[in-house]
């Protein structure tokens, strides 16, 4: 097959992606598996992502998982399918390795929730706490951060720091209201929130329980609180993974990004799983920023090893301290 000569670069630099044209007759699946291989290359997936994209996996977490895989993993190239905070944390713990992403526009709505500049006032109002951010945000505020955390160890990173300690917690509201019942710590919160849990309608999640009653409700904590008051579990999307596998029950109503049902499915194939529905006219709620990688950029991102991630040193060294900090509690804890 001819090989096609494109500027690369040019393309990435204004679609955020590499936009050339695949030839039909390739089993994708083959060929992202040759490259793997021949590249020393490991492909990262979080459970939000496409089914497709999810089967093809070395390795497939929510973020806590992904970080702890991106700092031990031996390959030469990751290749992140996810979006850009989770691609930007393996290469800060990776500044040695190529860390690429299928397509650079896939952002996240609660990183862009907390820009550097106002984060930074806002902490200058604040200089007697400590700052623990939550890992979906950018690089910046990772920088400017003592700990980050996630949804699986947040209470566990909250409960580390000492008492007298006065604790800012960016950049997710909700998450932080969650963590405030959790621990009874009194914390500063920063005014972010996540575009896909935040759109749940309540009304509508009430309706599908009345036409599922044995159903149980099972939400991510980024969810506003009127949702998590009529949820009969609450955690991290692994959690809400585990907690599908191990229980009786046979029917879950589920109120996070819909690409964790794929592996719900998988893992439990005799249960029935029901999407919870946005405040709109669609049936289901997922991330618009996730699905913007498909099969076809994995491939090609691998293939030319682009669009790579690029993190000004000083601001990913800084970075790097609270991220170890976060990984040495996760381990401390069994997490």
């Amino acid at each position: 097959m001819e090989e096609l000569v494109v500027d690369k670069e040019k393309l990435v630099n204004e679609k955020g992606f590499l936009d050339i044209g695949i030839d039909l007759r390739l089993d994708l699946f083959e060929e992202i598996k040759k490259l793997k291989k021949e590249k020393n290359a490991i492909l990262l997936v979080h459970y939000y992502q496409d089914a497709d994209i999810q089967d093809i996996a070395d390795y497939i977490g929510d973020s806590l998982g992904l970080a702890q895989q991106a700092e031990k993993t031996p390959a030469s190239i990751i290749a992140f399918a996810g979006v850009h905070f989770m691609a930007e944390t393996a290469k800060i713990l990776n500044p040695n390795k190529k860390v690429v992403l299928p397509d650079l526009r896939a952002g996240c709505s609660l990183a862009d929730s907390c820009p550097p500049k106002e984060f930074k006032k806002f902490k200058e109002q604040h200089p007697d706490h400590i700052v623990i951010s939550y890992i979906n945000c950018t690089a910046d505020i990772k920088a400017m951060s003592d700990i980050i955390c996630t949804s699986s160890n947040a209470v566990a990173i909250v409960n580390s720091v000492p008492a007298d300690k006065k604790i800012i917690f960016a950049p997710d509201k909700n998450l932080g209201r969650y963590i405030i019942k959790k621990t009874g710590r009194d914390m500063v919160l920063w005014n972010g929130t996540c575009m896909v849990h935040e759109i749940f309608s309540l009304e509508k999640i009430i309706k599908l329980k009345v036409k599922y009653p044995n159903a149980k409700v099972i939400a991510h904590p980024e969810c506003e609180e009127a949702v998590l008051q009529h949820a009969d579990f609450i955690g991290s999307t692994t959690a809400l993974l585990k907690y599908t596998i191990t229980s009786i029950e046979k029917e879950f109503i589920v109120a996070t990004e819909t690409g964790i049902i794929h592996q719900m499915i998988k893992e439990s194939p005799g249960k029935m799983f029901i999407p919870a529905p946005p405040d709109n006219m669609c049936a289901c709620n997922d991330c618009p920023h996730m699905k913007l990688n498909t099969l076809e950029k994995v491939y090609l991102c691998l293939k030319y090893e682009l669009p790579e991630i690029i993190i000004p040193e000083e601001t990913r060294s800084r970075a790097l301290a609270p991220i170890k900090r976060m990984l040495e509690i996760s381990k401390a804890n069994g997490l």
